[in-house]
């Protein structure tokens, strides 16, 4: 079955009022985990979850199971990832891309992930509405999917242009939600949300040097690019929307191509995410100073 496609400028009708919104980030997805982890114990629920990249992701995986209990299901999942569960790059591939000439690699990782450890099979199944957010590849449009395959929803979300092919549903090619809509604020307010929590997860700031490798330094520049993009997102929404963004790891080192510090950024953010809590952060309609271009040398 295909995901249900809606465009942005008609979103599927929710009446749900408070949102967690999950942006992308590549591994530094698994910052949103330990603030899953700090959020829950906190008492905090949501009425809907929306999810970009591989926010799109964790979304899928928290909507099945909003508890403290499933957090702790994701957090086992990320601790036992790696790079070639998701990029799987080998000789083989290198030379499947000479000659397509069109992505990288299988997103079969993706695929098993996703199959493997989602408890349901479309998105309307899911325990709370979920939104996975995608980009038509001709149109640039932001594409929002609530309905149908879950798992076709999330390889669209985080098809990465070049590394992943785009996955056609109806007769839309749809790619990284990233591209168009990383942090999907808005999405999540036509969508019916009028409390968001919104859930970054940040860039490496204290890098000296870009890091290696081609993947690597692109999926760094995007990380860059969540950042400023997300300030875009929040400046000038109404008054009436509540909206509160949970500070990100900061400094933060390392590359989101990097799978092997998971349970240390689990750890941490969770920590960093008490500590914020502890100091008001939802009494503050905020950006988190970590959020603004900045660099620690």
């Amino acid at each position: 079955m295909t995901a249900e496609v809606t465009h942005s400028t008609s979103p599927v009708p929710d009446n749900a009022k408070t949102a967690f919104v999950l942006a992308g980030g590549g591994s530094f997805g698994s910052v949103q985990v330990g603030m899953l982890r700090a959020l829950v114990a906190h008492g905090l629920m949501a009425n809907m979850v929306v999810g970009s990249s591989v926010g799109a992701m964790n979304a899928a995986f928290y909507a099945g199971m909003p508890t403290a209990e499933g957090v702790e299901k994701l957090a086992a999942i990320w601790r036992s990832l790696r790079r070639q569960d998701v990029f799987p790059i080998t000789l083989r591939t290198l030379i499947g891309f000479i000659r397509r000439r069109d992505f990288l690699v299988e997103a079969d990782g993706v695929r098993r992930l996703i199959d493997t450890h989602v408890p349901y099979r479309n998105l309307e199944e899911a325990k709370i509405p979920l939104h996975v957010v995608a980009t038509d590849l001709l149109s640039g449009e932001t594409i929002v999917l609530s309905k149908g395959s879950v798992a076709q929803a999330v390889l669209a979300s985080t098809a990465i242009p070049a590394a992943f092919a785009p996955v056609q549903i109806e007769s839309l090619y749809l790619a990284d939600g990233a591209i168009t809509c990383n942090t999907p604020v808005r999405v999540a307010i036509a969508c019916g949300a009028r409390r968001l929590i919104i859930l970054p997860t940040g860039y490496a700031c204290a890098l000296e040097m870009p890091p290696a490798g081609a993947i690597a330094c692109a999926l760094h520049a995007l990380t860059l690019l969540i950042a400023r993009q997300l300030l875009h997102e929040l400046h000038g929404l109404d008054s009436d929307i509540e909206y509160f963004v949970v500070p990100p790891l900061c400094p933060l080192l390392g590359s989101p191509y990097d799978f092997s510090q998971t349970n240390k950024l689990i750890d941490r953010a969770a920590q960093s995410t008490r500590t914020w809590l502890a100091e008001g952060g939802l009494m503050r309609r905020a950006i988190p100073n970590q959020m603004h271009t900045h660099k620690h040398h």
